[in-house]
Formats: structure tokens, sequence, C-alpha cells
């Protein structure tokens, strides 16, 4: 953990990024299903994209807490930009870096945190979903290499990604992979139209008999269920702090409104109703941050713990729809057309209970760490 002063510091220069880099393209990106790959290398250079990641490999050398603060401000403007993010930062470098040999690091790791490559992590299948240990890809040993096969598909940045951490299947465990978008027998399907989160590509992709050395084993071969399931928890975790972000931006423009619009004579945040929502949208947020930041200073001690990640997900998800919708409800005609903006974040929040594990997986994860926790401890205090 760094000192408070650093994180503010840090923040700061984020803010000041997403404000001039993200918030004018941030309408064109959802408009056009547009990635803004010049702002994404940009990220790179101002060392955001690789902050968990030691210097000697070219990251920042800082934390989860400082992946949290770009989640959250690129969110505030974008959404879909601070997915694509996530997916890069944390689900594929920081993982990659975290299980990979010193050649994985050496050779992959500092082009990932310098946006020179654009990474993606491949789990979700077409058969298996919520199921995902239930996955078909699979890779089987072959002389002096792994011959992998199969499919992935709803894949964050597929389209464009250059290394993808890919999951499969090996006899009865499961081994994780570096495959590279030049890879022969790799091929990308089609780009998905999404309802929001647009401008952050999703799509499919094909593993047609890859061969694949030693060289390209992401920990040991066999042993990525661990991996699998951490990598979960810290998704789940990190990418909370964008519907934090999505929250906080609803609040801001529906309380802006609340002030500046008049009815009979008053501006409408004098009325009680608007001011019970108000009242809601806030305390919805405020608890919904803190939850999260609990969550990430668990994730920091313990990245198995499914129940704390998952119950910051699951909350911050909700009230970011809930703040969203309200949002609308309050600026009325203005809400419902795009001019008025929270429409986009009410169309983004909704991945947020269906994404990274959907909301009935969540509370599945809850009630059973629960369980597990007071059968242990005969109470529920972590």
């Amino acid at each position: 953990m760094l000192d408070v002063e650093t994180y503010n510091i840090f923040k700061d220069s984020v803010k000041e990024f997403a404000k001039r880099e993200v918030s004018g393209i941030a309408s064109k990106m959802d408009r056009e299903d547009y990635f803004p790959m010049d702002v994404f290398k940009k990220m790179g250079k101002a060392g955001f994209l690789g902050t968990t990641i030691p210097e000697k490999y070219g990251g920042s050398g800082m934390d989860y807490e400082s992946q949290a603060i770009i989640e959250e401000e690129l969110g505030y403007y974008s959404p879909s930009l601070a997915l694509s993010f996530g997916a890069h930062s944390n689900l594929c470098l920081d993982n990659l870096y975290r299980n990979g040999s010193e050649e994985i690091r050496k050779n992959y790791v500092p082009k990932l945190a310098s946006g020179e490559w654009l990474g993606s992590l491949c789990l979700t299948e077409p058969s298996s979903g919520s199921d995902a240990l239930a996955m078909k890809t699979h890779a089987e040993k072959k002389g002096d290499h792994y011959v992998l096969s199969g499919s992935k598909t709803y894949i964050t940045n597929a389209p464009y990604a250059d290394l993808f951490l890919v999951y499969a299947r090996t006899g009865q465990s499961y081994t994780a992979f570096v495959v590279l978008s030049d890879d022969m027998g790799f091929s990308r399907g089609k780009k998905f139209d999404k309802m929001g989160m647009r401008g952050s590509p999703t799509g499919e992709i094909f593993f047609d008999e890859i061969k694949l050395g030693e060289d390209r084993i992401i920990g040991k071969f066999g042993d990525a269920k661990n991996i699998i399931l951490s990598g979960l928890n810290s998704e789940r975790v990190i990418l909370s702090f964008i519907f934090t972000g999505i929250s906080r931006r609803s609040l801001e423009i529906a309380l802006d409104y609340a002030i500046n619009r008049k009815q009979f004579g008053l501006p409408i945040s004098d009325f009680e109703l608007i001011q019970e929502k108000l009242a809601v949208m806030y305390t919805k947020l405020q608890t919904s941050r803190l939850l999260c930041e609990k969550s990430l200073k668990t994730l920091e001690k313990d990245k198995m713990d499914a129940l704390s990640a998952a119950s910051a997900i699951y909350y911050a998800a909700e009230c970011s729809e809930y703040i969203s919708r309200e949002a609308i409800q309050i600026l009325g005609g203005l809400g419902y057309i795009r001019e008025g903006e929270v429409e986009r974040f009410l169309r983004d929040a909704i991945l947020g209970q269906i994404g990274a594990g959907t909301t009935e997986i969540r509370k599945k994860l809850i009630s059973q760490g629960l369980v597990k926790r007071y059968k242990e401890k005969g109470n529920i205090e972590d």
C-alpha cells in the first residue's frame, strides 16, 4: 500500500487525463462502436496500463488500488473504455505477470504495459458461461509441444487484441496458455453489436490445432484452476469500480439538472419526491463504494476470497443500474434521448449484472461463503 498523498496525486493525474482524452470521445465511442486505440496507447505512455507491474518489466510498480482509481475515473466518462482497460490491465496483464515464468514476463509483459500490444483473457465458451469449468477448448501434448483446439466467445478486446491468455482443458485438469494473434491456426470470428459498453470491442475467437511450446504455459501444466478462480475474484473487485464511476456521474448529472430545472416556479430539487430520489441515489453510491474499497483491501491479502469479491460487484452493479435509471426519471424527456447522456450509462450499467459472473452466480458465491465462514468461525466477521 502506498501513502495517501501518493494516491491523491495519482488520482488527480487520472482525472485530468480522463477529462482531457476521454470525455470528448465517449459519445462517439457509443454511437459508432469505436475503440480509441490512440487513447489506449496514451494510457500506456502515461503508465496507467501496468500499474500493478514492477518497473523492471515496464510497469508503474503500484497496486490494485491504483487500478481501481483508473477504473472509476474512466467509468465516470466512458464505462466501455474502462471495461477494455480492465480486461487488458487486470484480467490479462496482471494475471500474466503474477503467474507467468520469467521468460513470459520478459517477452510479453513490457509490450502489454506500454500499450504496444492489446491483451485479452479468454474463458467463456459457446456452451459454458456460468459453468466456466465445463469448457471444451482443450490442449493435448504431442511430442515437445501442445496442440490447442476450440473456441471462446463474448471475449472483451478479442477483435483487436495481440495476446490472449487462454484457459483450456488438459485431460481432467486445466492449463493456461499464451496465444498470439499471429499464431498459425488462430482466427477471429465476428465482432458483436451490443446494447451497451459500445466501443469496448467484444468478439469470438477460434483455435485450430495451434502448436504451443512449454514456454507458452502460464504457471504449471494442469494447475490453472486456482489461476481461474483467483483471476475471477480480482476481476470482480477491480471492475466493480467501473460501476461506482457510472453511479457518481449519473448522480451528478441528475443533481445538476434538479438544481437548474424549474417547474411551477421552483427548482425541482425543492420537491420532496426529487429530494427522496437524490438521497437514496447518494446513499447507494457511498455504500457501494465503501463495500468496493473494503473488498479491494481483502483482495490485496487474499485473492481466493470469493465472498468479498462477489459482494462488491453484486452491489455496485445493482446500484449503478438503479442510480442511472433514477437519473433518467429526474431528467424526464432529456434523460430518454442521447443528448442527456444518462441513457448510455443505464445501458452500460446492465452489463454489470452479466459480466464477470451473473448476479445469480454472485449470490450463490456470497451465500456459500457465508455458510463456510460461519461454520469455521461461528460468526460472520471477517
